[in-house]
């Protein structure tokens, strides 16, 4: 299995080869904890998430990805906002795709399931709000965290 890459504003970054729309999710409880995931592919604690596929809506995606990633079912709730900062570049080295970032921010409540890493996660853990952006991420991820729990009344635009 190949490894990511992320490459925030660096001259040394290769060249973006391709723009895949994604999105993560923002699942939380009744006690207010966030569903995290630690990515077997860079060992970075994650929002659960990844690419939309042919065929399918943003929220098909987001509780598709949710349930692949987590074992947890779940209902998108809402908008946090939006991502494509053409800085932020992801390079997947198993086929050396350099995606330019291009993410949707969703929220959901969990409707079912029991936690279990997967391919994909090496860890899956329901995370207090307070712990969140403790844990070891990139960048882009501590900031949609941080966005989310901002409580913005409008979605973010980055």
């Amino acid at each position: 299995m190949g490894r990511r890459i992320d490459y925030y504003n660096d001259p040394n970054a290769p060249k973006a080869n391709s723009l895949v729309p994604s999105v993560n999710v923002v699942v939380t409880n009744d006690n207010g904890e966030i569903l995290m995931i630690r990515r077997t592919d860079n060992e970075n604690w994650a929002l659960p998430g990844g690419a939309i596929d042919l065929g399918e809506s943003i929220a098909e995606a987001a509780v598709r990805e949710t349930k692949e990633e987590t074992g947890i079912d779940c209902e998108i709730t809402g908008l946090v906002g939006l991502y494509s900062d053409p800085k932020h570049l992801i390079h997947y080295t198993s086929n050396d795709e350099v995606r330019q970032e291009f993410s949707v921010l969703l929220t959901a409540r969990p409707t079912g399931g029991t936690p279990q890493p997967s391919d994909e996660s090496r860890e899956v853990a329901w995370v207090p709000t307070d712990k969140a952006t403790t844990r070891t991420m990139d960048r882009s991820m501590r900031l949609r965290i941080t966005h989310y729990l901002g409580d913005s009344t409008k979605p973010i635009i980055a």
